[in-house]
């Protein structure tokens, strides 16, 4: 019987992972990054520019997103670690998309790299 952690590296064998070193220019070059966090996630920090579609509905939200409806956009996935990104290109593949990577690492690592996210302000009591 599989598990969880079969199933992601069954996914990251089938699917096109960004090297984090690589991942800024993946993303610039992307038509969409997607954040498959959850809302909770995605609001205590996300990457710029990223659009919200939790693992547990994005295939929901695809089909009902006309600005992704072309198989052959460039998408660039993340989660926090990586192994939800990965369930989710694998979901994509299957879905005819034909250009999907997910970030090595996810959010985690991206933050551990210093790299820019957005946060929400903090409220000010001055």
């Amino acid at each position: 019987m599989k598990n969880a952690h079969d199933l992601v590296t069954e996914a990251k064998s089938c699917t096109q992972e960004v090297a984090l070193k690589d991942a800024e220019q993946a993303i610039r070059e992307a038509a969409v990054l997607i954040d498959v966090r959850e809302a909770d996630e995605f609001a205590a920090g996300h990457l710029a520019g990223a659009i919200l579609m939790p693992r547990g509905l994005l295939e929901f939200k695809l089909s009902a997103a006309p600005m992704l409806a072309a198989r052959d956009l460039k998408v660039v996935l993340y989660c926090k670690t990586s192994g939800r990104a990965a369930l989710a290109a694998q979901s994509m593949q299957a879905m005819g998309y034909l250009n999907v990577q997910s970030i090595a690492g996810g959010f985690d690592a991206w933050v551990a790299e210093g790299k820019p996210v957005v946060k929400p302000e903090q409220p000010s009591f001055e």
